[in-house]
């Protein structure tokens, strides 16, 4: 029997939503893209008393707590948060962190993981499957959306990320995207989505981006995500103040589009921008737009084509 378990997370870039009306009888539907890194790292063991800590540990000791009352669970626990993907920066980090924990303490108690259940039991998942589908395995993902039976938005796409491309993270410290209340207030306060904007956006999923992947077609590829990066940023402006919520981010973006980086956005409310380029060239990218801004970092990492990753180990005891 193993007695301590971690899960590796990745963080998870939100590339745009396809339908945000609903009038199709699903709403939402997204495109996103999992990454090499960051990543959220969990380690539960089991212990003779129960704590918590690390980055965001309180969050996850809750969830911890939430989802052994669901099991029947009772015995106490260490967790361990040994890297948390940043909070509230559009990556993912509530989503990601939350279903780490629940296959924790699934695996380290040899139950069946049940990722879609979990994530709804534990608040996460209200828009976009993105994140938990990402748990399951990698590659570029399209979500249908939500329909209304409560069940998790279906998987009905899933394509390989070249090898030989890179992402570049655009990273604003200390700054926030929208989240938690503000963010349902902000859909609340929203216009209805227009049509034209869905049908457009679906057209350069299923037109541009799909057929760029299976052909390795990197400016094909930009040029659809730059397009429905446009679509969405435009329709949030009035809620985040701006196609970016970041003018900081936004600017870098833009200077690494002008140095040869190719579908620049916002991964969900932000702050956190991407752009997209070859691997044999996306060093000189960076280095041709310029110097950051002072709290601005840029970050090379890789799409990711594989899920969460699990390791056991039969550790004594805490405190044994």
């Amino acid at each position: 029997m193993s007695n301590s378990v971690t899960i590796k997370v990745p963080a998870r870039l939100h590339l745009g939503f396809l339908d945000l009306s609903g009038d199709a009888a699903r709403r939402f539907g997204s495109l996103g893209l999992p990454l090499s890194e960051p990543e959220t790292v969990v380690t539960l063991s089991h212990a003779r008393e129960t704590s918590a800590e690390g980055p965001d540990a309180e969050r996850a000791a809750e969830h911890l707590k939430r989802l052994s009352q669901h099991l029947g669970i009772r015995t106490p626990h260490r967790l361990v948060i040994e890297r948390a993907i940043p909070p509230h920066a559009g990556l993912g980090s509530g989503t990601q962190i939350a279903i780490a924990v629940a296959a924790a303490l699934r695996t380290l108690h040899r139950l069946p993981l049940d990722t879609a259940a979990d994530a709804i039991l534990l608040g996460r998942g209200e828009r976009s499957g993105i994140g938990i589908a990402s748990f399951e395995s990698g590659g570029l993902i399209v979500d249908a959306g939500k329909d209304d039976s409560g069940k998790q938005p279906p998987v009905i796409a899933r394509l390989p990320f070249p090898e030989d491309w890179r992402v570049i993270l655009v990273l604003e410290a200390g700054k926030n995207g929208i989240y938690g209340t503000d963010e349902i207030e902000a859909f609340r306060a929203l216009p209805p989505f227009p049509a034209a904007s869905a049908g457009e956006i679906c057209r350069h999923v299923l037109m541009g981006v799909m057929p760029a992947l299976v052909e390795r077609d990197l400016p094909a590829f930009g040029a659809a995500i730059t397009a429905i990066q446009a679509l969405i940023g435009a329709y949030f402006a009035p809620a985040q103040g701006g196609v970016f919520t970041s003018k900081r981010v936004e600017a870098v973006a833009h200077r690494l589009a002008e140095a040869g980086a190719v579908g620049i956005g916002q991964s969900s409310w932000g702050p956190t921008g991407f752009a997209f380029a070859p691997a044999a060239q996306v060093h000189s990218i960076v280095e041709r737009a310029g110097p950051l801004p002072e709290g601005i970092e840029t970050r090379i990492v890789r799409g990711r084509n594989a899920g969460a990753g699990t390791s056991t180990s039969a550790l004594d005891l805490v405190g044994s």
